[in-house]
């Protein structure tokens, strides 16, 4: 009968076909699997049955299907913005809104509608698609399901709709005008009547479809024998019969049309099941044009490789003539969402922490830190040596590469090395974008007693903080307090001799920020600085003052990295700026860890640690990695030949005209020992030789082959200031092969700092000041005695002498005060050497 032949088993081949086509995506791409979102706004009964209804075929067919429910409170904006989200959500490849948007706001459905992307656009109702049907484009756009579905009815009876009458009851967005013009664009001479169409009963039609919403509004006498009826109505009538009192029906008669019709279908049951179908078709049609251009781990990522210039301009004008691609470009190409990105100008954007929770569960990528030998005040290179490598990852080996800098400090800024984010044609841009924040120290003012602890009705208001400082004095109520607890535990009874000025605490705030791995770390962490000692010999804290949480909540923006991007388009994070002196010296850990997941597993992280390896690396690997977890598969030590002179003996101004050999020789002990330093840590070492005009051919042989003789792993040539990346392709292509070693990672010690001393700098021992010893006296009785150490000297020398070069030996490293920064986790030792404020300015 015409009911058996498009009843609901109809649709049941449909979903086999779609089986199939979803098993073959994922035998093709391991892991894979199409996804759909249903949003809905309200909770309306018969919504929630279509919703369970497109679930459920989801379901059998291999979809990954998840239903967004927005209350009935629900704005416009807040579901734009759920659009928005799910728009970039590469997992994500059919979007459908479920209508009506049940809402007690006002919504405009049309707007909503057509903020879905037009490539997720599965219910085909976007104005984009409808237009594209219209125009007869139907190979590149998604057709309404309901509509789609009709013609799979009628594509299934076998009649042929080329050269028919066919004739379209309705006029709806929906059904109607799409229904329309897939007819006419499958050859058909179509027809559009609707309420107000004259003479409705005579229209003569092979095949008839109706979606009114009247119900039974088509009589059986209207339908030619032999017709094919598609009836897309689903009306309410009242039936006695029925426990509910109703009955559904279409919008024809159908016990009247069944008697003419050829084929017909039936309400329920009919056109319902193979919309569904047709929804899930469509879906799987969207995820295969998305496998079309989908390389597993890639970015879809658009580089500018800069041409050079002869002579070479400044960095400033380099940077000008640059164009940098919008940040939120850039954003979209890394695979971030708009959402997890908080644009500051046109080039750089703060990255919220939201983006590391989505991607927690991605795989690392491969994780390299580029540090460098003893430098002249010039440096050596190594931001712009990282720039350029991660520019030769990214932009000329088309790898997923992220570098990771720190933010310029005023000091870098202004002082003779240039800004510290790299130079030539490996900088980032906009030079004239960077922000040089400083942090102030909170200043704190003892209160009374009912100042802090205030009385509301009849009872004291005693924060978490305040009653952790009972706690901590050995008090264990909170109300009444005896006058000595009172006075215990308002008078901090500070020591002067030994609190803590407000230099070392902006730079442990600093070197907190860049030590945080989230919010709630960096606010207990926040919380631990010790401000002072009390006339006990107890740490004061910031806790114990109450400022812990406000000063969290005044670091929350600074704890999210900066995003820009280098000359050839290679994203970077900058991230926090604590002195290498006196602290780790290295961009975040959160900069890092977000990297890492966001180049994946096939992908690099270039980072770097201040100062030479003696210095930087050895606090990057025993304070950074030691916190964060992370462990680097590769080091690269960035040297220049002017340098090795210097440490050969050659004088200072002449060191760029030197041409004996010999120093350059002599010079390579110290090279030596840097590459020891860094193998120390069980990492393969590449030595990275920045190569300057004056540089000849011999003297950059020799420090290669000098450079492997001492253990490197390799040792090659870059030109990336004057290139680009393609001046560091061969270190990326060395990284790459030694990326593929077996990591070995270990730390030098536990907590020793004689360890460092002799192992990192070859000193004989430590001497330890009266000073010194009374500071671990009382770090000791204060419990920090086991905490990483923290080695400030000049980075100008393995030894704490600056006038020292080459590999200094026997001699006593003087540790003359050491200053506990117990939030940052590390004890601060300065050397001889070292003027505290000097390295604070």
């Amino acid at each position: 009968t015409a009911e058996e032949t498009l009843s609901e088993s109809r649709e049941g081949g449909v979903k086999e076909r779609l089986k199939k086509e979803v098993a073959a995506m994922k035998n093709q791409f391991p892991g894979f699997r199409p996804g759909l979102v249903v949003l809905q706004v309200g909770d309306r009964d018969d919504s929630n049955l279509y919703i369970s209804m497109k679930l459920k075929a989801a379901a059998e067919i291999g979809i990954n299907a998840n239903h967004i429910r927005l209350p009935e409170t629900a704005t416009e904006d807040e579901v734009l913005r759920r659009i928005v989200a799910v728009n970039e959500n590469p997992a994500v490849h059919g979007l459908i809104v479920q209508l009506p948007l049940d809402s007690i706001n006002p919504i405009n459905t049309e707007k909503v509608t057509n903020a879905v992307a037009p490539e997720k656009d599965v219910d085909g109702l976007t104005s984009i698609n409808a237009g594209k049907l219209s125009r007869g484009d139907l190979g590149d756009c998604f057709i309404p399901c309901t509509p789609n579905g009709c013609m799979e009815l009628i594509s299934q009876t076998g009649v042929s709709v080329m050269g028919k009458n066919a004739v379209v009851i309705g006029r709806s967005k929906i059904v109607g005008a799409p229904m329309h013009d897939l007819l006419l664009w499958n050859h058909a001479t179509v027809t559009t009547c609707h309420s107000k169409t004259l003479d409705l009963a005579e229209q003569v039609a092979d095949i008839l479809v109706v979606g009114a919403g009247r119900a039974e509004m088509v009589k059986g006498e209207w339908v030619k024998e032999g017709a094919v009826v598609i009836d897309c109505g689903i009306n309410h009538i009242p039936d006695s019969s029925k426990a509910s009192g109703k009955r559904v029906v279409g919008d024809v008669q159908y016990p009247s049309a069944i008697e003419r019709a050829g084929y017909i279908t039936p309400v329920p049951g009919g056109v319902g099941p193979m919309t569904v179908a047709m929804l899930m078709k469509n879906t799987v049609e969207s995820a295969k044009r998305f496998l079309q251009t989908y390389t597993p781990g890639k970015w879809s990522i658009e580089y500018t490789k800069k041409k050079p210039q002869e002579p070479q301009p400044s960095d400033a004008e380099i940077s000008c003539s640059c164009q940098s691609k919008p940040i939120g470009e850039l954003a979209r190409e890394v695979d971030l969402f708009s959402e997890e990105v908080e644009p500051y100008g046109r080039s750089r954007a703060k990255i919220r922490l939201d983006a590391l929770k989505r991607m927690e569960k991605q795989p690392d990528g491969k994780y390299v830190v580029v540090t460098g030998i003893t430098s002249t005040p010039l440096g050596e290179g190594k931001h712009t040596t990282a720039l350029g490598l991660a520019q030769a990852l990214g932009a000329h080996l088309n790898i997923n590469t992220f570098a990771c800098v720190q933010e310029p400090s005023p000091g870098s800024f202004f002082g003779a090395r240039g800004i510290a984010v790299g130079g030539g044609y490996s900088q980032i841009i906009p030079l004239e974008e960077f922000a040089f924040g400083m942090i102030s120290h909170v200043y704190i003012l003892q209160a009374l007693f009912d100042l802090l602890v205030p009385l509301r009705k009849g009872q004291r208001s005693v924060s978490p903080a305040q009653l952790n400082r009972l706690k901590k004095l050995g008090i264990e109520k909170s109300d009444p307090l005896t006058g000595t607890e009172i006075r215990c535990f308002v008078q901090l009874d500070i020591d002067p001799d030994i609190a803590t000025d407000s230099g070392s605490l902006e730079n442990e705030i600093m070197a907190i920020l860049s030590l945080s791995s989230s919010e709630e770390e960096m606010q207990q962490r926040l919380a631990k600085i010790v401000v002072a000692t009390n006339k006990s010999g107890d740490p004061v804290t910031t806790e114990d003052l109450n400022v812990s949480g406000p000063l969290a909540m005044l670091l929350k923006d600074a704890l999210k990295p900066v995003l820009m991007q280098t000359v050839e388009g290679t994203p970077v994070f900058l991230h926090t700026s604590p002195l290498a002196d006196i602290a780790q010296g290295s961009p975040s850990v959160l900069a890092d860890k977000l990297a890492l997941k966001m180049v994946g597993s096939k992908g690099f992280v270039v980072t770097v640690s201040g100062h030479g390896a003696d210095i930087g690396l050895e606090k990057f690997f025993n304070i950074k990695c030691r916190y964060s977890g992370l462990r680097p598969d590769v080091v690269v030590i960035v040297a220049t030949v002017r340098t090795l002179k210097m440490h050969g003996g050659a004088p200072p101004v002449r060191i760029y005209r030197y041409l004996f050999i010999m120093h350059s020789l002599e010079g390579c002990c110290h090279l030596k020992r840097q590459v020891e330093n860094a193998q120390a840590f069980g990492l393969p070492v590449i030595v990275a030789v920045n190569k300057f005009s004056c540089d000849t051919d011999t003297e950059l042989e020799l420090v290669c082959g000098q450079a492997r003789q001492a253990g490197a792993f390799d040792a090659v040539q870059c030109t990336n200031w004057s290139e680009g990346g393609a001046g560091a392709l061969a270190l990326a292509e060395a990284v790459q092969r030694a990326a593929k070693l077996p990591g070995q990672f270990r730390f030098l010690y536990d907590t020793q700092l004689r360890t460092v001393a002799q192992k990192m700098y070859g000193a004989k021992d430590i001497a330890l000041s009266p000073k010194s010893i009374e500071k671990l006296v009382l770090y000791t009785k204060q419990g920090f005695e086991n905490l990483p150490v923290c080695i400030a000297k000049t980075h100008l020398s393995l030894s704490n002498d600056p006038m020292l070069k080459g590999v200094p030996t026997n001699f006593m490293l003087p540790i003359t005060d050491i200053k506990a920064n117990v939030g940052a986790g590390f004890l601060c030792c300065l050397t001889e050497s070292v003027s505290f404020i000097l390295l604070y300015l």
